[in-house]
């Protein structure tokens, strides 16, 4: 049960009184004292009861929006949360710049998510999606037999643009997937599903390929590992274009073999 901001200055307010009148009966000589403890306690109690239910109550009650002025809300404070994750970090961004950045109170922010942690898991579902859904749209529009000289190469340039659009909060949510679990197991998800679709579709498509899941698996890697190279190391002893055309001869000799 959620109790009102009411119900628990009424509550603490009861509790009080009750706790200082058995006091008096028990020393009356300290009357004056206990009546002006009272009265600090009773002019205290509306602050206390302010930080216990924005800390404990609004926190933990986090509703869906349904009408679009509030859908819109929402999705202010995730692009919000998604262009500061991006600019300063995770650990480098509070609540507060968040709400300030999406235009709408911390309060707000509060009824839609239960802390910077619930924004950062609603932006990094988006990232996903934004890596994953270019791919998953060529590969639907696969026909038989597969080309790979021509997939490959556009697998390859889908991922390094969708590396280069999303680079920096690419970095900060990759730096948490060593700290924070739940990072962690929906970038493997990722790379699960990812890898189970392909390999269906290229099964789909008339493909008989030895060890496919684990062909497909491994050429992800590949994939993902050279566009990282290309974007975010760039070694001044590597000659990139000829490492693109190394990484797209090996993985059609992967799948072709």
């Amino acid at each position: 049960h959620k109790a009102s901001k009411y119900e628990i200055s009424f509550r603490f307010r009861y509790y009080i009184t009750i706790y200082m009148q058995t006091c008096q009966l028990k020393c009356e000589t300290n009357f004056n004292f206990l009546k002006n403890c009272e009265i600090f306690f009773m002019l205290s109690i509306d602050i206390c009861v302010d930080i216990l239910y924005n800390n404990y109550v609004m926190k933990s009650i986090v509703r869906q929006p349904r009408q679009e002025r509030s859908i819109e809300k929402k999705n202010k404070i995730i692009e919000a949360g998604y262009e500061l994750f991006s600019e300063v970090g995770y650990y480098n961004t509070n609540t507060a710049q968040i709400a300030k950045k999406a235009g709408v109170s911390t309060g707000i922010v509060y009824g839609y998510f239960k802390d910077k942690r619930d924004i950062l898991l609603s932006v990094l579902e988006i990232y996903l999606e934004e890596i994953t859904n270019p791919i998953m749209d060529r590969l639907s529009k696969l026909t038989r037999p597969v080309d790979y000289e021509t997939l490959v190469p556009e697998i390859l340039a889908i991922t390094m643009r969708a590396h280069k659009e999303h680079s920096k909060i690419h970095e900060a949510l990759h730096s948490m997937t060593h700290t924070d679990d739940i990072v962690s197991e929906k970038f493997i998800e990722l790379e699960d599903e990812l890898t189970l679709a392909v390999a269906n579709k290229l099964s789909l498509c008339g493909e008989k390929i030895e060890n496919s899941r684990e062909k497909v698996h491994l050429a992800i890697n590949i994939i993902q590992s050279h566009s990282h190279e290309c974007i975010y190391n760039e070694h001044c002893y590597i000659d990139y274009p000829v490492m693109r055309d190394i990484v797209v001869k090996t993985l059609i000799n992967l799948f072709k073999n």
